[in-house]
């Protein structure tokens, strides 16, 4: 996926070059244009190439949703997909910071998280997402090269600004590991888990991050419908159900860039209950029944998107 994706370079408005370091840099929007099929490959790989991500008609008042779907929920979206390694380097203006996303994380395993998987790669090459608008200094670099325990000429890391095209779609793909990362928090059995389907709709990006970053998120908040495939006893699914949507969170009710605001930029005062699909549908399988909570709003995605 990673070569088709090199490949089509031109194609899919992409600029590939050699980091100082030796590892491949792919911009997907920085400066290249990047697009919409950019970004639905990249979430894609995200996953570790166990989930699909399309781009399909709406009949809402946005054009566009975005429906994903994962072989393997567990392995795809929390142990690749989510944004869980923090990488920093240097100080003051020139401090770069992000959260790598992708397989890279699953053979590096600095998280806590991948303990409780019981899972760690063994690839010789691997990829990572970085959710920036500036390329990684050679000290960011050189740490995932080392902990991944693979060449630089083996690590491709992709570029994806919050507000670009691709970017825009790379994020809001994240709608089914939004609701596992929360069924997790939980406390959610993980075995319990069997397949999972999701679907949001495409938020315009926004001219600077600050709006886009609440754009996405508000396209999971309010538009999100996130369904889960589980094998349980039915009061854990109900009881899923009912805990697993947004409206729950003390700060639902304003588009994310307002509770932003409202807490001083400050992303860790917010209530980590909010990041949550607008909707929860989880199926038990042994018993064959289907629990349901939560709501679209329709009104707040339009004062979010249209602001």
């Amino acid at each position: 996926m990673v070569a088709s994706l090199l490949e089509r370079r031109s194609e899919l408005r992409l600029d590939v070059r050699r980091h100082d370091t030796g590892a491949t840099l792919v911009d997907a929007g920085i400066r290249a244009p990047g697009g919409l099929e950019a970004g639905r490959r990249i979430a894609e790989i995200c996953m570790g190439g166990l989930g699909q991500v399309q781009l399909t008609a709406s009949r809402g008042q946005w054009p566009i949703t975005l429906s994903v779907t994962a072989n393997d929920p567990v392995l795809a979206c929390l142990a690749s997909q989510y944004a869980g390694w923090s990488l920093s380097s240097g100080t003051g203006k020139t401090r770069f910071h992000a959260l790598g996303s992708g397989p890279a994380r699953a053979l590096a395993v600095k998280e806590a998280l991948f303990e409780e998987l019981g899972y760690r790669d063994q690839a010789s090459s691997t990829y990572l997402v970085l959710e920036v608008d500036r390329e990684p200094p050679a000290e960011v670099v050189e740490k995932v090269v080392r902990d991944c325990q693979v060449g630089p000429e083996q690590l491709t890391i992709v570029l994806t600004p919050t507000n670009s095209l691709a970017g825009m779609v790379q994020i809001i793909a994240r709608v089914l590991e939004v609701g596992m990362h929360k069924a997790h928090t939980l406390g959610f059995p993980l075995g319990a888990v069997v397949d999972g389907a999701a679907t949001a709709p495409l938020a315009p990006p926004g001219s600077d991050t600050l709006t886009a970053m609440g754009r996405s998120n508000d396209a999971i908040l309010f538009g999100g419908i996130v369904q889960l495939f589980v094998r349980c006893e039915d009061a854990a699914a109900e009881g899923l159900a009912g805990q697993l949507h947004s409206q729950g969170s003390r700060d639902y009710g304003k588009p994310f860039g307002a509770i932003f605001k409202d807490y001083g930029f400050d992303f860790y005062k917010i209530d980590p209950m909010l990041f949550a699909p607008a909707v929860a549908i989880v199926t038990n399988l042994a018993s064959g029944r289907t629990f349901r909570a939560g709501a679209l709003n329709d009104e707040l995605l339009m004062q979010s998107f249209a602001s």
